[in-house]
């Protein structure tokens, strides 16, 4: 049999009356109490309402009304909780934190999931611009509503940059609740974000086993025409999606472009340009110790006596500067050519 201590909270997880152990060790029956005159939810366990709804929310991000009242409030008390700010009603029976983030309080408003770019941000993939929401919705879907207030129907306002996808997905029962699998993210990816992103995105997953080989027939069985050359340009030694996005701007200028090369005595590089010029891709994450920029510097002057040229460039550069990048390229080429260094 259970001890007092671990059936009490048991119990209330399944919504039945709380246990606690009184005087002299006395198991003891009691249902949450709520006083509106003190404003405080009182229970056997003790605890104020902000924090018995954390031990009710735990780590989900929805909670419906039905979880809430099996757990022991009332209406009127869920009420109260709306009222004082301690939840929030998301849509009609859902119900969140305040804390909740922007995308996913869009997605359940609207009531799809979340999709393309921000499905991406939510699972760990590339995604260059997630600022707008990006869902999936069924073809099917009714009752959607706008997803900055839940009091109005979609139809009736602008979409304020939320994007809406209606392609039938790979798997209905993959990714979560809130948010597709990945395998319908890349698609989508694919078919609405350009070439350059939708590649990196691509690169990445393959790099990091979020998707098997076989996966690429499903996904692009799902691509338009036009979106088919993708596949052979996938290249799973990519390392990061900004690498990816170079990595093109450099074939696209018609550039040789080797990546993750070994040079002796320095190490591996993450991009070789007509076999004269080194290219790095660095990034904050990557370069935020003092530590590491020594070891750049050093690898710098390793490269400058072997007779490499070498350009760091970040990702603002490569994102938001790209003709820049490539006009530096081409230049230390054609002076790499000029002095007769390697290549």
């Amino acid at each position: 049999m259970l001890s007092a201590a671990r059936a009490g909270p048991a119990r209330l997880r399944a919504g039945g009356p709380a246990l606690h152990r009184g005087h002299r060790g006395r198991v003891l029956h009691s249902r949450a109490v709520f006083s509106p005159s003190r404003r405080r939810f009182r229970h056997g366990f003790g605890m104020s309402l902000p924090v018995y709804l954390a031990f009710l929310f735990g780590s989900r991000r929805i909670i419906h009304r039905a979880d809430l009242r099996r757990a022991g409030m009332s209406g009127q008390e869920i009420t109260e909780a709306v009222r004082r700010h301690d939840i929030i009603r998301v849509r009609r029976d859902h119900y969140a934190r305040p804390s909740l983030d922007q995308h996913t309080l869009e997605a359940v408003r609207v009531g799809g999931r979340l999709a393309c770019v921000s499905a991406a941000a939510e699972l760990g993939l590339f995604a260059f611009d997630h600022s707008h929401t990006h869902l999936h919705l069924d073809r099917e879907a009714s009752r959607l509503r706008s997803p900055h207030t839940r009091f109005r129907p979609l139809a009736e306002l602008p979409r304020d940059g939320v994007q809406l996808h209606w392609w039938p997905l790979i798997d209905e029962a993959d990714g979560s609740e809130y948010c597709v699998g990945v395998r319908d993210a890349l698609v989508q990816i694919i078919r609405c974000q350009e070439p350059r992103f939708a590649l990196a995105a691509l690169d990445l997953a393959v790099h990091e086993n979020r998707i098997r080989p076989s996966d690429l027939d499903a996904i692009f069985a799902r691509v338009p025409l036009a979106q088919q050359s993708l596949r052979a340009r996938i290249n799973a030694r990519s390392e990061a999606g900004q690498e990816t996005v170079l990595r093109q701007l450099i074939i696209d200028a018609g550039l040789r472009c080797e990546i993750q090369v070994r040079i002796d005595g320095v190490g591996r590089v993450d991009f070789l340009v007509e076999g004269r010029v080194v290219v790095e891709a660095d990034s904050q994450g990557f370069h935020k110790e003092w530590e590491q920029h020594i070891r750049d510097r050093n690898r710098d002057l390793l490269l400058a006596e072997r007779g490499y040229l070498s350009l760091r460039v970040l990702y603002q550069h490569i994102m938001f500067e790209p003709e820049n990048v490539i006009a530096a390229i081409r230049r230390l080429v054609l002076i790499s050519r000029a002095d007769g260094t390697p290549g």
